[in-house]
This record gives structure tokens, sequence and C-alpha cells, in this order.
């Protein structure tokens, strides 16, 4: 079991399911139209030339060219392509996105092993696998779309961020850039934990140093100490130091930045910290903020965060989106949300401090509320385009009375809280904030429902979800993702039907 055991998984899947979608569906489909002429056009060697109705920047394409030229030298030899161009046909493009899958999945388990050293190999090569399996990733591993390019690299910049290879994560944060714009917000998220890391193993270590500092004053007396160790001592007599604490432990009861009494103790102490490092930080952090100075620019030369298409991709105050994504992510891992057990804790809990629940409860459903009825859009790609199941989610469900909007917020609410409240159990409040506030610059700014966006934030709230890995959880959410993606590629492959105002099959997606 491992890494090579998930490569094997995953293509044991891949590849016949490939295979069986480029002999049914052979020629683009969908957004396919835009990416794979424009791919063509720069394996002709035409790297000026540009489809304005591409949003997205040409980093998938690269990739591409890069490994047509993998594979051209064999195909060459074999007399099965005459030319570079003719190897960039649509079957191979897509394959791009096959062999990223792979690599995917091995990143996946390499930090979950990187988060979870304890973790049992088993129990991550089957957490690997199922996140392979995860519906909206999984079924664009098969088309020629930019989302597990982006996925993919995003987490190697969280891996690198891990291992503390800093520079080397900024590049690979670069690239997911180059792939996807808005996956800046999610390599600044890589920078804030590599930095709230960074705090945590330098408090770990002047922990340590204190005990060493105490045990020799206690043998030697004080009067060999220099200046700052008498401080650091009279800070630890006094009861205000703070205790050595390891990032990945659990909670307890110690004082520290780790797990305190409250957020606003949290980012103060983590904000002390920072200024007494503060050059080191500069030091390791800095290649992540040319990325950012990089990614300004080029907005501020562009006019906007899309390259093409902008009238239909403007930023809105779609903030109804977040609580979207809450249900949406909550019921994709439902054996930690929707479970009897699960939800009669959360009810003892809830009574348990009924005055800070029901204030808690109060403000979450009036801002649910007013999100709903004041920021909740349609935009007109959702309304039109019935190939999209987020059209029958929207016409069946969410508007099917004008009541059933309002009555679906206690719902995105409790979602809500029960992914916090997991994530808090392995996680300090900062990291959930940061996380959250990631969240929402992601997911608001976007008109358009599109359940692809939500891959990366749940990618991020799996891999550090605290119940996750019993083997009944990943048994169960395999088993769902499995049976919705026999569903979503026999709607796909075989359930075409035709328009009246435009010609050839369509075919439903995600």
């Amino acid at each position: 079991m491992g890494r090579i055991a998930v490569a094997l998984i995953v293509s044991s899947w891949v590849i016949p399911i490939s295979i069986l979608v480029n002999h049914i569906v052979p020629d683009p489909y969908m957004d396919e139209i835009f990416h794979v002429p424009q791919a063509q056009q720069y394996c002709k060697g035409y790297f000026t030339s540009w489809d304005p109705m591409i949003t997205t920047p040409p980093g998938l394409y690269y990739v591409s060219l890069a490994y047509v030229g993998s594979l051209f030298p064999g195909m060459f030899c074999v007399k099965v392509v005459s030319s570079f161009y003719e190897a960039c046909s649509s079957s191979i493009l897509r394959s791009t996105n096959g062999v990223l899958a792979v690599i995917c999945s091995i990143l996946v388990y390499e930090v979950i092993t990187q988060l979870r050293p304890t973790l049992d190999e088993r129990k991550a090569t089957a957490f690997a696998v199922v996140m392979a399996l995860y519906p909206l990733h999984w079924f664009f591993t098969f088309l020629y779309y930019t989302d597990v390019a982006s996925v993919t690299a995003v987490l190697a910049t969280y891996l690198a961020c891990l291992k503390r290879k800093y520079a080397c994560s900024a590049l690979l944060g670069l690239f997911a850039v180059l792939l996807r714009q808005t996956n800046i917000i999610w390599i600044l998220f890589v920078a804030c934990i590599g930095i709230i890391n960074c705090t945590l193993v330098h408090e770990e270590t002047d922990g340590k140093k204190i005990d060493s500092i105490d045990v020799s004053a206690e043998r030697d007396g004080q009067e060999t100490l220099s200046v700052r160790e008498r401080s650091i001592l009279r800070k630890r007599r006094l009861g205000t130091s703070e205790n050595s604490v390891n990032h990945y432990s659990q909670m307890t009861n110690s004082p520290s930045l780790v797990y305190s009494s409250g957020i606003i103790d949290e980012v103060n102490c983590l904000l002390l910290r920072m200024w007494h490092l503060k050059w080191k930080l500069l030091f390791s952090f800095s290649p992540f903020l040319l990325v950012l100075v990089a990614f300004v620019a080029f907005v501020l030369w562009n006019g906007s965060i899309v390259l093409g298409a902008k009238d239909a991709h403007a930023v809105s105050a779609h903030v109804a989106q977040i609580l979207y994504f809450g249900l949406v992510s909550a019921l994709f891992i439902a054996p930690l949300h929707f479970t009897p057990n699960h939800i009669a804790f959360y009810v003892r809990s809830f009574w348990s401090n009924k005055f800070r629940s029901i204030i808690q409860w109060f403000m979450a459903l009036s801002v649910g509320f007013l999100s709903v009825h004041f920021f909740s859009i349609a935009h007109p790609y959702l309304l039109a385009d019935n190939r999209h199941y987020p059209f029958y989610i929207w016409r069946k469900i969410i508007n099917a009375h004008w009541a059933m909007k309002y009555l679906l917020v206690p719902l995105y609410v409790y979602s809500w809280f029960s992914i916090l409240r997991n994530l808090e159990k392995s996680r300090k409040k900062i990291w959930v904030l940061v996380y959250f506030v990631c969240c929402v610059a992601t997911l608001v700014p976007a008109p358009l429902i599109e359940f692809r966006y939500y891959t990366i934030p749940f990618f991020f709230l799996v891999l550090h979800c605290e119940d996750i890995f019993d083997y009944r959880s990943l048994v169960l959410m395999g088993m769902a993702y499995v049976t919705i993606n026999v569903f979503t590629m026999v709607m796909f492959l075989f359930r075409p039907f035709k328009w009246d105002h435009e010609p050839g099959l369509q075919r439903f997606i995600w």
C-alpha cells in the first residue's frame, strides 16, 4: 500500500473510462470547443493566437505541450502520427488530465501523510483513492478542462509548503495561477498556513529552550544567564510564557497560540510572534509576495481578473454562493454531518450552552436570510443551459417555490456550523478563520453557480477533517461517489438529446 498502490488503483479506472469517453464522444464538447483548438494553435507554434472567449490563462496548454512532447517521439517512430500538430488530437489532449488525476491522487496521499504522520498507511491509501473519486474532480478527469490541473498544482504548492520548501512552493503557486486566476486566493491561504506553522515551530523551539534555561537556573543560579534568558525565566515564573506545543497535537489545556481560549487571543499571540520573527518570515515567504505582486500587476494590465468574456464573468456580490458550498460540501461528506449520532451530539452541545448557541444561530440565520434575499444571483447561463445539473437544482429545488430558498437557510447554517466544529477539533481557530475567508474570497465574487468552483476548497476541507479517517466513513463516501459517478457518466454518454435551435447532440454535464 502507498503511493504506488494509489497510482495503480486510480489508473485502473482512468484508462478504460478515458477510452470509452473518447470512443463515444470523440469531438470537443462544451468548453472543450474553446480549449482544444487553442491548445492545437500552440501545437502549431502560434503562441500569439488567443480565443477571446477563453477566461483562464494558458497554463493548461503549456502542460499539454510538455505532455505531447514526451509522447511524440514514440508516436512518430511507430508511425501513429506524422507531425507534432497531429499528435495534439482531442483524445491525447484529454489524456493530459488523466495523467494529472493520477499525480493528484499521489499528492493527496503525500499531503495527508505529511499532515498526519501517524496515520495508518492503508487508511491514507483508502483516503487518497476516495478523494480521486470525488464526483466533480472525477468527471472532469476525462474532458479537457482546467479543473484537474488546477487542483493538482494547488496541492503540489501546499505539499511543498508543508515540507518548508517555500521558494519551490511559491513557484508552483505561480504556475497554479497560470492555470486559473482564482488560485491566487489558495496560494495566499497556503502562505498564511505556512506562516502560522513556521511560527509554531519557533514557539516549540523557544519552549524547549525555556525548559533548558529553567533547569540551568535551578542548578547554577541566575548569575550566568543572559538578560534575555532572565527575562524569559521571569515570564515563565510569572505564568505568562507560552508553552511548547506541536502544531499537529490534539486539544490541551495550554494557553499557547495553538489552542487558546478564543480567536482574539490567537490573533494577538500570532501577531506578537510574527513581529518577533518578522525578518525570518519575510525572508522565507518573500517568494509568495512576489507572486502576489505579479498577480496584481496582471490584473491592472488586463483591467479584469478574467482574460475573455469579461461581461459574462463580472465580479459580483453572490453571498448565497458560500451557503451553497457549505451544504454541497457537507452532503459530499455526509457521514460526518448527517448521521443520527452526529446530529444528537450537536443537539446536546447546543443545549449545554443554550445562551451562546441561541445567539450564534440567530446571527447566522439572519445573515443567511439576508444573503438569499438580497445576494442570490440567477446568472443567465444558469437559467438558459439545461445541460448542467445546477440548472435542474435551481429550478426543481431552490426556485421551486418562492419560500423554498428561505426554508433551506437553516440547512445551510447547520452545514457550516458542523463543518467549522469538525475543523476546530484538529485545527486552530485562526486556521479555520483563514480558511473561511478564502472560501468567501473565492466563491462570493463568482456570479454563476458552478460546483466545479467548489473543488479546491472542498479538498482543503476534507484533508483537515478530523473524523473522516475511519473505514466506515470512507466506505460510505466511496460508495456514494461511485454511484454518483456511474449516474453522471451514463447520462453523459448514453442519454444525449437535441436542441431545436442548435445542431448536434447535447449531453448532461456538471
